[in-house]
Order: C-alpha cells, then sequence, then structure tokens
C-alpha cells in the first residue's frame, strides 16, 4: 500500500510539473532555452552568446552542442525539452537510490525511489530548471554516473561485496559488486560534466583523493579537451566567458540577488564590494573546498559515495561566483547523511533539508526582520553545514543501524519540534490563503449562518460589536487582546510544556495539529464572511472603522490572509485547547478558573470585535475536541505497536558491539594519498544490516554482525565510533 501511494505520488507530482509548464504562455516558459535562440530563429553560433537583452548563461561548450533550433520547432521543442528534463531527472532519483549505503531492508530498497524521485519534484532546484528550461540537472547526472558507476581502476568496492541478513540486499549498483563503467568513462563523464557546469571541478581532485587517479587525468583532459576545442571554434564567446565575465560570473541577474546562493552572493548582499570582497571570498571558498574534500574522501572510503558527492556538490555550491536556483540540486542530496545518536534525532537533519530545498526562504523563519539573513541565505546556510560542519555518522559506528531508542518520557528534539512548527504555521497560513474567496459565496454563507442563529435566538454579536464600538477602553482592550494572545498564550504553554512536563507535551501538541487541520478543512469547504465584511448589516470593524469593500486595503482584499476564513474560529479553538492544557497540569483552583476563564474572554472578543459569530465558536470548540480525539487514538496506536519495537529484556543498546576490522576501501586503494582519509584498515565494508526498527536481525545475534562479513583469518575487535 505504501509503496503503491508513493507511485502515485510520484506520478501525480510529475504531471503537474509538465502541465504547469506547458499551459504558460510561450513567451513565459523555458525562457532560458529560448534565450539561445537569436533573431532569425537559429542558435547563435555566429553571433556572440553573451550579447543582447537576455544573454546566455551557459559555458561556450553548452552553447556549441546545443542542436540549432528554429522559431518553427518552438511549440514541439517545449514539449520534447520538458518531457527530457523529465527522465534525467528521473535518471537522478534512480541513481541517487541506488547508492544508499547498504545494506538496506528491502522495503527501503523499494520504496527508495519513488520517494527520491517525489522529493525531486518538488524541490526548488528542479521545478525551476522545468521553468527556464535550463540544463543544470544534465551536470549532476553526469557526475554522479561517473561517480557512483565508475569503479576504482575496474576494482570491486568493498562495500557494495558485504553479506547481508535475510531479506535485505546491499545497495550494489550491480548485484556483482563491480563498477559499471570503467575508470575512463566515469572519468570522462565527470569532465564533460565541468565543461557544462565549471564548478563541478572539485570533483576532479576528488577521484584524486580517493584512489581513482585514471578517472582523474581522464577528466581533467576531457574537461580541457572540450574547453579548449570550444575556445578555437568560438574565440569571442570563450574569451567573453572565462575572462570578462570570469567563468560566468557577470551573466544573468547581478550576483547579489537572492537567487544566488553562493558565499559571493552572501558577501555582496552583507554590503562588502571590490578588492576585500574578492580576497575574503577566494580564501573562504578555498578553505570550504579543501574541508570539504577531506571529508568526502573519509565518507567515500567508509562505503557513503553519495554522500561524499552530496558534500563536494554542496561545497561547490558556496564556492561558485554564482549559484542560482536551478544549480543547487547538489544540497539536496545531502539528504542521505545520518546524523544523530538518538532514533528521535535522525529525522533533523533530512526535514531541515526538504524545508530548505523545497520551501522558499521567507517560510522557513518568522518575518521578524532579525532571522531575514537565515531566510535570505538558506540554501547556503544548509550547503556549508552539508559540506564543512554536519558529523555525518559513519557506518562503523554502533549507532549507524541501531540508534539510541526514546521512550514515551524522553524529550523530543527541540531542533525538530521547531521545524515541524513552522513549517505547519507555513502550510496553514497558506492553505487559509488560498481557500476559496468568492465574495456572494462567503457572504452567502454569512447570510446562513446568522439565519440559523435568529433561528436559535442565539444572533448576540451585533449587541456585543455596538457595545464595544461605544465604548472606547473596552474596543482598545478587545483589539488589543484578539491580535495579541492567539499566538502568545499557545506558544508560552507548549514551551513550558516541552520543559517541565514532557509525557503531556506530545499528546497536547498532537491534539493542537489535529484541531488546526479540522480547522483548515473548515476554511476550505466553508469560506464564510466574518460579520465585518458582510455589507449593510451595521456591523464595525473595531480594528479598522466601518468596512469599504471598494478599498482594495481593506478587509477580504488585503494582502495578508483570505479574511473568509472563519469557520471555525481557531481564536476560540486554541484558547479552548489553552484551558484543557492548564486544567490537567495544575490543581492550582485560581489557574484552573483562571484557564477556564481564557476562552469565554476569548469567545467575547472575537464577536465584540465583530470577527466571529457564535456558531464559529462553536465550530472551534468541536475542533479542538475532535482534536484531542484523535490525538489519544493515536497514542493508543503507537502503544499496540510499541511492545513489538521495545529491545528484549535488559536491552542491547548497553551492550558494546564488537565488529570486525575491515580491509579495502570503497572507492580505491588505502594507499595513504588522500588527505584526510581514513585511518588504517577502516573501510567499507560495515555491518550487515538490522531490522527495520533497529533492532539485531533475528539470525545474527545481538551483539554484532553475522561472522561471513570478518575477513578470513580476522578475529573480531572493537570499532571506534565515528
Amino acid at each position: 500500500m505504501l509503496l503503491a501511494g508513493l507511485w502515485a505520488l510520484t506520478l501525480c507530482l510529475a504531471a503537474r510539473q509538465a502541465t504547469a509548464v506547458l499551459r504558460l504562455p510561450q513567451e513565459e516558459r523555458l525562457v532560458d532555452l529560448f534565450a539561445w535562440i537569436g533573431d532569425n530563429g537559429v542558435l547563435r553560433l555566429h553571433g556572440s552568446l553573451y550579447g543582447g537583452d537576455q544573454p546566455f548563461t551557459g559555458t561556450p561548450f553548452a552553447g556549441l552542442v546545443l542542436k540549432p533550433l528554429t522559431r518553427a520547432a518552438e511549440q514541439t521543442l517545449g514539449v520534447a525539452w520538458t518531457f527530457g528534463t523529465m527522465l534525467l531527472v528521473a535518471a537522478v532519483g534512480v541513481l541517487a537510490a541506488r547508492a544508499l549505503p547498504g545494506p538496506v531492508p528491502r522495503r527501503t530498497a523499494l520504496c527508495a525511489v519513488p520517494a527520491a524521485l517525489s522529493l525531486l519534484a518538488l524541490s526548488i532546484p528542479v521545478r525551476n530548471t522545468f521553468h527556464l528550461g535550463q540544463t543544470s540537472v544534465l551536470p549532476v547526472l553526469l557526475v554522479l554516473a561517473g561517480w557512483l558507476l565508475g569503479g576504482a581502476r575496474g576494482e570491486p568496492e568493498a562495500h557494495h561485496g558485504a553479506g547481508t541478513a535475510s531479506g535485505e540486499r546491499p545497495a550494489a549498483l550491480l548485484g556483482n559488486g563491480r563498477a559499471v563503467l570503467g575508470a575512463g568513462t566515469g572519468g570522462a563523464l565527470i569532465g564533460v560534466a565541468c565543461a557544462l557546469q565549471p564548478a563541478t571541478v572539485l570533483f576532479l581532485p576528488l577521484l584524486w583523493l580517493t584512489g581513482r587517479r585514471q578517472a582523474a587525468v581522464t577528466g581533467t583532459g576531457t574537461f580541457l579537451l572540450c574547453t579548449l576545442a570550444t575556445w578555437v571554434v568560438m574565440p569571442g564567446d570563450s574569451t567573453a566567458y572565462w575572462i570578462h565575465h570570469v567563468a560566468g560570473a557577470g551573466l544573468g541577474e547581478p550576483a547579489d540577488a537572492i537567487a544566488n546562493q553562493s558565499l559571493h552572493g552572501a558577501l555582496l548582499r552583507a554590503g562588502l564590494h571590490g578588492p576585500a570582497e574578492i580576497a575574503l571570498f577566494a580564501v573562504a571558498a578555498a578553505a570550504v573546498g579543501w574541508l570539504a574534500l577531506r571529508r568526502a574522501v573519509r565518507y567515500a572510503r567508509d562505503g557513503q559515495p553519495l554522500l561524499a558527492a552530496a558534500i563536494v556538490g554542496s561545497a561547490a555550491v558556496v564556492a561558485s561566483p554564482v549559484a542560482w536556483q536551478h544549480q543547487q540540486l547538489w544540497v539536496l542530496l545531502a539528504v542521505v547523511g545520518r546524523v544523530g545518536r538518538r532514533s528521535g534525532d535522525r529525522l533533523v537533519w533530512p526535514v531541515f533539508v526538504a524545508m530548505v530545498m523545497t520551501l522558499d526562504g521567507s517560510a522557513l523563519v518568522p518575518k521578524v526582520a532579525v532571522f531575514g539573513v537565515f531566510g535570505e541565505n538558506a540554501v547556503l546556510f544548509a550547503a556549508l553545514l552539508a559540506s564543512c560542519a554536519i558529523p555525518f555518522i559513519r557506518r562503523d559506528a554502533t549507532v549507524w543501524d541501531a540508534p539510541e531508542p526514546m521512550g514515551a518520557l524522553s524529550r523530543p528534539n527541540l531542533m525538530l519540534e521547531l521545524l515541524l512548527i513552522r513549517v505547519w504555521y507555513w502550510a496553514y497560513s497558506w492553505v487559509r490563503g488560498h481557500a476559496p474567496d468568492s465574495r456572494s459565496l462567503a457572504e452567502g454563507h454569512g447570510h446562513q449562518i446568522l439565519e440559523a442563529e435568529s433561528f436559535l435566538h442565539l444572533d448576540v454579536e451585533h449587541g456585543l460589536n455596538r457595545l464595544a464600538v461605544r465604548t472606547q477602553w473596552l474596543r482598545d482592550a478587545c483589539d488589543f487582546y484578539y491580535s495579541t494572545f492567539h499566538f502568545l498564550v499557545p506558544i508560552a504553554l507548549l514551551a513550558w510544556l516541552y520543559a517541565r512536563r514532557v509525557p503531556r507535551y506530545r499528546g497536547a501538541r498532537t491534539a493542537l495539529g489535529c484541531a488546526t487541520l479540522l480547522g483548515l478543512v473548515g476554511f476550505w469547504l466553508y469560506p464564510l464572511a466574518p460579520p465585518r465584511l458582510m455589507p449593510g448589516l451595521g456591523y464595525v470593524d473595531t480594528a479598522h472603522g466601518p468596512q469599504d469593500l471598494s478599498d482594495p486595503d481593506f478587509g477580504a482584499l488585503t494582502s495578508l490572509s483570505n479574511q473568509y476564513a472563519a469557520m471555525p474560529s481557531l481564536h476560540v479553538g486554541w484558547s479552548l485547547w489553552c484551558a484543557v492544557v492548564v486544567f490537567m497540569m495544575t490543581r492550582n483552583v485560581w489557574l484552573r478558573a483562571l484557564g477556564v476563564l481564557y476562552p469565554l474572554m476569548t469567545m467575547f472578543v472575537v464577536m465584540a470585535t465583530a470577527n466571529h459569530y457564535l456558531l464559529d465558536a462553536v465550530g472551534g470548540v468541536l475542533a479542538v475536541v475532535a482534536g484531542f480525539a484523535g490525538a489519544r487514538w493515536l497514542a493508543r496506536l503507537r502503544e499496540r505497536r510499541a511492545p513489538a519495537a521495545e529491545p528484549p529484556p535488559g536491552g542491547t543498546d548497553s551492550l558494546p558491539r564488537p565488529r570486525p576490522p575491515v580491509t579495502g576501501s570503497a572507492a580505491g586503494p588505502s594507499d595513504g594519498s588522500a588527505a584526510g582519509g581514513s585511518t588504517g584498515g577502516r573501510g567499507a565494508a560495515g555491518p550487515s544490516a538490522g531490522s527495520d526498527d533497529g533492532v539485531p536481525a533475528g539470525g545474527r545475534g545481538a551483539a554484532g554482525p553475522s561472522a561471513r562479513n570478518a575477513p578470513s583469518g580476522s578475529p573480531p575487535g572493537p570499532t571506534a565510533v565515528g
């Protein structure tokens, strides 16, 4: 069922992406692709690629190898280019999924490809590539193919030959564990990628440092041959690109644009210019490249070649003069790295990377000026962390496949909680802002609510609103209350629960999330005009004065949010959640009384300010009741599954797990030539796989891997945690 759902999601995302591109007007889609077409409708091979209002931004080699295009073929080209790009993205996803460090459980192996394709389709680099008609996916594919499929002088890679437990397989690219491509072919592919995207030249020293020296020499020669041959054919454009524009740094948008997530762009946005900025950028870029290569060599020898590629690719994003959105795909690949000793910490890094690469920077941080720099440079920060800072777990660590468990009483990871709360609030704001906002429909629903309340003799909103309008101090107090306490009180309670009542925190947080989700469903299915936006009924918006729907800056037409999201009232719902939490957490009579008073006061305020009807408040109450019921159901579901996931009595996590010493290297001979390479004989064979929940598999025993993984004649010994 899960596998079928993932493939269905993948196909839906692919269809949506193709439709979104092809439905755009001709002048708005594939704009970079058609920039290669000159005034006469053919590729500008005889004129300058880097002149005109919309200059070409790729390398001269990229312009040389493009097939001539004509205006008559524009429509067909758009369709062919879109589906061709889709195939390239699919190939990247398959390569990445097949390169997961093994052994991989069978269920993970089956779900890896559709999960990778879905994440790629949602990512900003891929969406940007589709929209602009860029070729940036091709260099990524060429590098991954040359790096992952090309072996070290054709030798089998140690981690591909590791034994596996029943029902699992190593993540080998071929069943026999040997390289698919020869060293020369793999190096040539990377060389072509460097000619298409110069920042990937950082992979050439990676080949050398991991012992793949023949591939490094071949790749360097291929890069120089392609570049020099293009210089002979197109000397003017080559001079303009490599010398005048310093490898394309002066092409396209200004280098200080937010879309440029390189270190050079960040320094320019910070106000640094001139020789000092250039010198600082050069030194920092060299340091990042050096440190990234050391880390990449270490993880390549540890049997994590995809992570090594992601580290070097992220460093290329940082060190490149310009790194536009379609060139940032390398950062997304770093999602494969494992971080954290506890099971609850393992999701922090992949969630962070996925958020950075799929959401706009403004959606990642609160709308506060001090956080603005983090939102503007989110991809750069992620690339710096991946290439230089994050201590990814090595495969010879005891917690690689058996992280320390987290019980119900353990405190959840704070960073993960903050990330999830932020993305949840972003989703809440997005759904509320995109819910149906037809004025006639919303006002019609408003009349339905008023008629129902009149029939039930519950129409008290008008009287409360008139009372607030006549009494200035009450009006000011209600406006302040409405705009302040809605977020302040729930956030404060969540923080207190997290710090002082961890077991209660999980259930309360889940209940609030479920209630908010139900509120979003209500906003979408039943758009409702609040009393202040009902024309001709005498309601007064206490914050803005009498309504004027002809003013585009007022009410429903404001750019802040959809003002027709009134049913249910989450102001009342969240305040009721706060009251329930306070009532459960304390026996103090005064605090309980204050907790009960809070939703009653909120109900009065939302009606006095003409923001909600009484029935909206009832809807908010029902949403919270259902939210707590949903949280309780989820807790019972976890309790049923918990016994199967618990370790045997006494536990195995406290016992040392001896592992055999491993010789060899995943990416080449351990001859000491690699900068920062792994020590001694610690290599890539790694442990045999554990079960899905981190408990050692049945036939393996609780203390270590199966004996068949140990080198012949080598006694088992302890292995240090990386």
